[in-house]
């Protein structure tokens, strides 16, 4: 974990990538019963709906405290748990102060 403030002073902690992956294989692996790998495409196989979709975004949001809309709404953020944990850390608390994008490039 990484311990970060956000602009009211307030502490955040944002976990590590490994840590969001690790929790979201162990989410799709409870709802799917199936074994997935960081880099697999979990829509690639079939048997995904966007109903699950859906229930993804939600997770994460809750899960992150993140918000998720527009743009960041494409299936290719959810097609993999590698392409959702940059999706959590470009949303993320670690994104305050860079205008929520998670673009460090404001420099």
């Amino acid at each position: 974990m990484i311990e970060t403030s956000d602009p009211t002073g307030d502490a955040a902690v944002v976990p590590a990538d490994h840590d969001v992956a690790a929790e979201l294989l162990e989410f799709l692996t409870a709802k799917t019963r199936t074994n997935w790998e960081a880099d697999q495409d979990i829509f690639a196989v079939g048997g995904m709906s966007s109903l699950f979709a859906m229930q993804l975004v939600v997770h994460l949001e809750k899960t992150y405290a993140i918000t998720i809309s527009g743009a960041d709404l494409m299936l290719d953020n959810f097609r993999t748990v590698d392409a959702m944990v940059r999706l959590v850390r470009r949303l993320g608390p670690s994104a305050v102060g860079t205008g929520g994008t998670g673009d460090d490039n404001s420099e």
